[in-house]
C-alpha cells in the first residue's frame, strides 16, 4: 500500500493514522524505530505518515535534547491531533463492531446485538460496558497544557463548565464537542444531530461579539474555568449568530422571558455561538462531596462490581420527603431494579434550595433505603427547565451513566408559570414525548406516581389508585405550603417529611423574621428614593436585631463604581455590583437597602434572582412623575438633559422600564417622607420579614 500523503481517504489509511496517533499518545518518547515496530511499518512509511500528520496540524515536531544524536526529533500530538484521535477511535470501533457483527451472523445466523457508536437505535445491550470519553492520556494532557497556554483563551461561565464536564466524561455521548451550526439547527428543529441520532437540547458555546471577533474558524482555543485553569481545548469549526427567538420557540415552547432559560438566552448568553470538537485535558475540580461525584464510566464500573443489571434512576432538584421515598420504592419494585438516587447539583431553577443543603438532606435519609440495592451519585448538570425535551435529555444522560430505567415525573422539569399565569407545559407532556422516543433513548420510562397520605390507613398511596376517595381523608403539602411553614416556623408533620430533613432545612431557612432581605428602590432621578431609603434605614436600626446597610446610587458610584460611565453597559454593571453586595448582605442575615435608578427591567430581574438565592427581595417603585422630578431638580440635571448636554439621561433621552409587579408602589407627591417609609415597614411586616410593632 502506498504511503499516506495528506488526509486519509480509505479505511486502511484511517486505521494507520489512528494507530500512529494512539502510539504517540501513549508512548510519545519512544524512538522512531520503536514506533515503526509497534505499528508494523517501515521507517520510511512512518516518516511519510509523520510528515503528512504534521502538515495537517495533528503532530508537532520539536528538537530532542540529550546525548542521543541519532534521534534528533521528538513527535507529539497537538490538541487538534487529540481531537482527531477521538474521532478516529470511534470510527475504528464502529467498523470493528460491524465486522464482528457480520462474522457473528455468518457463524450463528443471528446478529450480535451490539450497537454502533454513531446511533442509539435500541436499548443498549450492555449498560455496564465503558463508553467513550474525550480526555487524552495523562502524559499527553501535561504536554497539551503547555501548548494550550499559548492559545487564545475563553473563560467559561458556570453553565458552560457544567456542559463541558459532561461532554468530556461521556455524559453527553454521542456529542464530541460543542455543536456545529448544522447539528444545532437539526437539534432545534427536529431533535436530531446530523448523524441522525436523537438529541433534544442545544449544547453550544455562546460568546460575546467582541470575543468572537478575535477567533477564526479553524483556530484552536483554550477553555478555562473561572480561576484560569485550562480544562480543554477546542478546534473552532463553526461561528454563527443564532436566531434566539426561534431557539426559544422550538426548544422551550415559547419566546417568553418568564421562562428562566429563555431569560438566560436573551439577557445573559453571548450573541455568537462557536462549535467544534473538544479535547479534554482535565476535569473541573469539585471540593464538595467528592466521594459522591461519579463519571458515567465510574458508575458503570460500580454497577459491574455490584452485579446490578437493572438500575432505575431518580432525578431530583428538591429535598427528599416521605412521598419521594415511597415513590422510589415503588419504581424500583415495578422495574425489578436497583435504585440510583441521582440529584442535580449543577444549575437548577432560580430560588431552589442550594445543593449543599439538599445533599445534606439526602445523606440524612439515605439509611432509610436498603444499602445493598440503593446508591446515590451527584450529577453536575445545568438544567434548562425545558419540560418534555428536558425529560428526553435526562433519559439519554442516565443511559450514558449506565441506567436502564428512569423515573419521569408529572410536569417533569417544568419552570412554572408563563407571563400569562399559565403552566408552560401540560402535566403529562414530558411523559408523552419520552414514551414516543423511548426505543432510541436506551432507558425505559417509569411513570411518576403522585403520592398522597391517606390518614385513615396511615400510609402513602398513589392518588390514581385510590378507589374510596369519598370515604377517606387525603393529606398533602405542596412545595409552596412547605416554604410557607418553614418561613413562619410552623410545624411540618412527620407523615410529610423526615425529622432529619426538616432539621437541615430549618438551618438554611430560619423563620423570615430572622432571615436577611433586600429592599430595592427604583424610580427616576429626583423621585425621592434616597430620602425614603434613609428614613427606612433609621426605622429599621431603631428596631434592632439585624445589621442594616444602605447602598445608595450616589454612594455606590463614588466608592464601588467610580470608573464607570453612564452607558447602558456601565449602568447595568453598576446595578449588578449593587445586587452582588446586597446578595452577600442578605446571605449573612443582614438587611440591604438599595436606592439606584435601575431603569432596566432585565437587570432588576437579574438582581432579584441573585438575592432570592439567599432571602427575600422587595422591589419598591417610587412612582413620582417625570414632571414632578424636574420640579425638584436641585442639581439642574434635567435642564442639561433637555438641552442635550447630558446624553442617555433616564426619562429624557433613555427609557425607564416601569416595574410591572413590584411588591410595593409609593406615591411621593404631597406625601410625607415618614409616611412613605412607614408604608414600606407595613409591607415588611405583612411579609413576615420584621416582627409587628
Amino acid at each position: 500500500m502506498p504511503a499516506v500523503i495528506g488526509k486519509p481517504t480509505t479505511p486502511e489509511e484511517e486505521d494507520l493514522l489512528f494507530r500512529m496517533l494512539r502510539q504517540l499518545d501513549v508512548a510519545s518518547d519512544a524512538s522512531q524505530r520503536a514506533t515503526a515496530s509497534a505499528l508494523g511499518v517501515s521507517l520510511g512509511r512512518l516518516n511519510a505518515q509523520l510528515r503528512a500528520a504534521t502538515e495537517m496540524g495533528l503532530v508537532k515536531i520539536t528538537e530532542r535534547g540529550g546525548p542521543d544524536k541519532r534521534q534528533r526529533f521528538a513527535y507529539a500530538i497537538t490538541s487538534r491531533g487529540a481531537a482527531e484521535l477521538i474521532r478516529l477511535r470511534d470510527t475504528f470501533l464502529t467498523r470493528k463492531f460491524a465486522e464482528y457483527d457480520a462474522l457473528h451472523a455468518e457463524l450463528t445466523g443471528t446478529t450480535s446485538g451490539f450497537d454502533p457508536f454513531k446511533h442509539r437505535t435500541k436499548l443498549m445491550q450492555n449498560n455496564l460496558a465503558p463508553i467513550p470519553e474525550l480526555y487524552v492520556s495523562y502524559e499527553s494532557a501535561q504536554k497539551l497544557k503547555v501548548e494550550a497556554g499559548e492559545l487564545t483563551s475563553h473563560d467559561l461561565s458556570p453553565r458552560q463548565i457544567c456542559d463541558l464536564e459532561l461532554l468530556m466524561n461521556g455524559g453527553f455521548n454521542p456529542l464530541k464537542g460543542f455543536m456545529s451550526e448544522a447539528d444545532y439547527n437539526g437539534v432545534v428543529n427536529d431533535m436530531r444531530l446530523t448523524s441522525g441520532a436523537l438529541w433534544p437540547m442545544p449544547i453550544t458555546l455562546d460568546v460575546s461579539e467582541d470575543y468572537a471577533g478575535t477567533v477564526e474558524v479553524g483556530q484552536d482555543i483554550a477553555l478555562r474555568d473561572q480561576e484560569g485553569v485550562i480544562l480543554a481545548t477546542m478546534t473552532v469549526t463553526d461561528k454563527w449568530e443564532p436566531n434566539k427567538a426561534v431557539e426559544a420557540e422550538k426548544v422551550f415552547g415559547a419566546d417568553d422571558d418568564a421562562h428562566p432559560a429563555v431569560n438566560y438566552l436573551h439577557n445573559q448568553a453571548g450573541k455568537i455561538y462557536l462549535g467544534g470538537p473538544v479535547t479534554g485535558i482535565q476535569q473541573p475540580v469539585h471540593y464538595d462531596f467528592r466521594a459522591r461525584r461519579d463519571t458515567p464510566n465510574e458508575l458503570r464500573a460500580f454497577f459491574r462490581k455490584m452485579g446490578w443489571r437493572k438500575v432505575v434512576a431518580f432525578q431530583t432538584r428538591n429535598p427528599l420527603h416521605r412521598a419521594h421515598q415511597e415513590l422510589t420504592f415503588r419504581a424500583a419494585k415495578e422495574a425489578q431494579a436497583n435504585l440510583l438516587i441521582h440529584p442535580i447539583v449543577g444549575m437548577t431553577k432560580p430560588g431552589d434550595v442550594d445543593h449543599f443543603t439538599r445533599v445534606r438532606c439526602y445523606e440524612a435519609v439515605l439509611d432509610k433505603y436498603p444499602q445493598s440495592t440503593t446508591s446515590m451519585s451527584l450529577l453536575n448538570l445545568a438544567m434548562r427547565m425545558a419540560g418534555p425535551r428536558e425529560a428526553v435529555w435526562h433519559g439519554l444522560i442516565r443511559a450514558n451513566h449506565g441506567c436502564t430505567h428512569f423515573i419521569v415525573g408529572r410536569d417533569h422539569a417544568g419552570p412554572g408559570k408563563n407571563s400569562a399565569g399559565e403552566d408552560f407545559y401540560g402535566p403529562y407532556d414530558a411523559q408523552d414525548l419520552y414514551r414516543a422516543n423511548q426505543s432510541e433513548i436506551g432507558c425505559e420510562m417509569v411513570d411518576f406516581k403522585h403520592m398522597v397520605w391517606v390518614q385513615e390507613r396511615a400510609q402513602y398511596e398513589a392518588i390514581d389508585e385510590i378507589e374510596d376517595k369519598e370515604n377517606i381523608t387525603i393529606l398533602n403539602i405542596s412545595g409552596t405550603e412547605l416554604r410557607r411553614r418553614l418561613a413562619e416556623g410552623l410545624e411540618i408533620p412527620e407523615w410529610f417529611s423526615f425529622p432529619e430533613v426538616v432539621k437541615e432545612l430549618r438551618k438554611t431557612k430560619p423563620p423570615r423574621s430572622k432571615q436577611g432581605f433586600t429592599v430595592f428602590f427604583t424610580g427616576f432621578s429626583g423621585s425621592g428614593k434616597s430620602t425614603i431609603a434613609n428614613a427606612l434605614m433609621v426605622k429599621l436600626m431603631e428596631m434592632g436585631g439585624r445589621p442594616v446597610t444602605l447602598l445608595d446610587g450616589d454612594i455606590v458610584r463614588k466608592n464601588l463604581s467610580s470608573e464607570l460611565g453612564f452607558s447602558k453597559e456601565h449602568r447595568d454593571l453598576n446595578i449588578r455590583r449593587i445586587g452582588y453586595v446586597a446578595s452577600e448582605i442578605t446571605k449573612n442575615g443582614g438587611i440591604a437597602i438599595c436606592a439606584p435608578i435601575a431603569p432596566y427591567a432585565t437587570t432588576r430581574r437579574a438582581v432579584r434572582e441573585d438575592v432570592e438565592a439567599f432571602g427575600a427581595f422587595i422591589e419598591i417603585h417610587v412612582a413620582t412623575t417625570i414632571e414632578e422630578c424636574e420640579k425638584r431638580d436641585r442639581k439642574g440635571l434635567y435642564k442639561l438633559a433637555r438641552e442635550g448636554k447630558i446624553k442617555e439621561f433616564t426619562g429624557i433621552s433613555d427609557p425607564y422600564d416601569v416595574p410591572a409587579n413590584p411588591e410595593l408602589s409609593v406615591e411621593t407627591e404631597n406625601v410625607e417622607v415618614d409616611n412613605c417609609a412607614h408604608q414600606v415597614i407595613l409591607k415588611l411586616e405583612s411579609m413576615g420579614l420584621i416582627a409587628a410593632q
